[in-house]
């Protein structure tokens, strides 16, 4: 069993984004996938709930009620973590994962707050335990906040291995209960690229302890 987890304490990075999407894309791949929603706030609960019944299954955890105990032995746990994650209750969640993807935003106050993070993160007692990586999201091209947020991810002392444009697409994609890979090919082919050394990295054994 398979246990990733995409993890800021910063609120609006794009956890869901990135949980629910990784969950699409393996349960199209024939995975046995459970996300696990471990926030309050149950955006991917809320995901879940309007995904057809015509797309590949995907089981829905309120993790945030109940734990993981009801998960049964899926091949896949896809954890989406709440924001403001610290102390004990960052340490519970980090022992329960292999496999951390940390989303940051092209903004001065999101790379700030992943800085401190990744500066926690680096000295939690867990952190020998698992694999983490950067993934940058929402970048907007040819614009300098995005460049700066590109140089940032470089210099971090945690693998970047990606990242995701700013896009309607993800909008569409989740109203609907679907991937991005879910949508027409002409719509979100270049989502699809962007998202494939993501999937390279969690497919390989540099993404597990």
């Amino acid at each position: 069993m398979r246990h990733i987890m995409v993890l800021n304490p910063k609120g609006g990075s794009g956890k869901t984004t990135l949980a629910t999407n990784l969950a699409a894309y393996y349960a199209g791949e024939g995975e046995n996938v459970v996300l696990a929603d471990f926030d309050p706030q149950r955006s991917s609960m809320d995901w879940l709930e309007r995904r057809p019944a015509d797309q590949p299954e995907i089981r829905g955890l309120p993790a945030y009620e109940e734990g993981l105990k009801a998960m049964g032995q899926p091949d896949m746990v896809i954890m989406d973590a709440p924001a403001g994650a610290r102390g004990p209750e960052l340490t519970d969640l980090l022992r329960r994962v292999e496999t951390l993807l940390i989303p940051v935003l092209p903004s001065p106050v999101d790379m700030e707050a992943s800085t401190r993070f990744v500066k926690e993160l680096r000295n939690h007692a867990r952190y020998g335990k698992l694999k983490a990586a950067l993934v940058g999201n929402r970048a907007k091209d040819h614009t300098r906040i995005t460049a700066a947020l590109y140089r940032f991810l470089e210099k971090q002392r945690v693998p970047y291995i990606g990242a995701l444009r700013d896009t309607q697409n993800y909008v569409r994609a989740f109203d609907r209960g679907l991937g991005v890979w879910e949508m027409a090919p002409y719509m979100s082919y270049k989502d699809w690229q962007q998202w494939d050394p993501i999937i390279e990295w969690l497919d390989s054994a540099r993404s597990r302890p």
